[in-house]
């Protein structure tokens, strides 16, 4: 009983190291973000607020083009999300439930993409996007942000569609129903897990992508907000208030996501482990 109590302990001085250390970083940018200028680039860091201001998000909210890279960065990764969302869960139902000759090679060719580093696609995009007329467009973010979301998203639906019992389709088209009708009714309401890591996945990867929204969009009006917040950054001179509250205010929707369905997305990732 005394080594499990010591082993308790460890664990739990763990846990809280480990939140300590995920913590901090997130608690240093938001407290920073309400210090004034002369307390930010003190010589002597101060871990509470001495001096609280919001100078920093009124400046940001007006005097800055940050509603403008908000605006975007939501448009691009809601549209992302639900694109990813469509066609990685159609094309892991057609995969994986539908036999066909070649199934197995699309699979690994799906699987193959990740094998090349995104940069070397780089100048074939810009290519093809000019090509078409879609740059400084955001569906061209919204483009690329789905080709690389989708694989992966396909892959990992697979573990969940494994799991369900192909009785359950039979006893569907037995009553009639279509592939359709057995994906929306079944397959995915008993997949919601994996849907809504996926639907995360996507969120979180458009929302943070920079090299391809660096070089694809050009005007102030359509950057979003990792090149936004780049631009604040001169060349002689930092406004670190003005960054720091960027920072604080971009963090927020990812982390008011993981509050509202955090739960399936760890679900999800522990039943791909298990199940797959």
């Amino acid at each position: 009983m005394h080594v499990r109590l010591k082993q308790q302990i460890i664990v739990i001085f763990s846990l809280l190291f480990l939140g300590l250390l995920v913590f901090a970083p997130f608690y240093w940018i938001f407290s920073a973000s309400v210090k004034s200028p002369q307390e930010i680039i003190s010589r002597t860091p101060t871990l509470f607020p001495q001096t609280f201001t919001l100078q920093h998000y009124d400046k940001l909210l007006s005097s800055s083009d940050y509603p403008t890279y908000l605006r975007n960065s939501v448009i691009v990764a809601l549209w992302t999300m639900s694109i990813t969302v469509v066609l990685s869960t159609l094309a892991a139902y057609g995969l994986y439930r539908i036999k066909f000759p070649g199934r197995q090679a699309i699979f690994r060719i799906i699987l193959a993409t990740y094998a090349f580093p995104g940069v070397l696609l780089l100048i074939p995009l810009y290519s093809f996007m000019s090509a078409i007329g879609l740059i400084d467009k955001l569906a061209a973010l919204v483009i690329v942000n789905v080709t690389f979301a989708a694989p992966f998203a396909v892959w990992m639906l697979q573990a969940f569609f494994r799991t369900i019992p192909s009785d359950l389709e039979e006893a569907a088209r037995l009553d009639g129903a279509t592939l359709l009708q057995t994906l929306l009714k079944i397959i995915l309401p008993l997949s919601a897990p994996g849907i809504a890591s996926i639907a995360i996945f996507a969120f979180i990867m458009s929302w943070t992508e920079y090299m391809f929204a660096s070089i694809l969009v050009n005007s102030e009006a359509s950057r979003t907000l990792p090149v936004g917040l780049a631009g604040i950054i001169g060349q002689y001179q930092i406004d670190w208030g003005l960054l720091l509250a960027g920072a604080t205010l971009t963090t927020l929707p990812v982390i008011l996501l993981f509050s509202f369905v955090g739960r399936h997305f760890v679900e999800g990732l522990t039943t791909g482990a298990v199940k797959s």
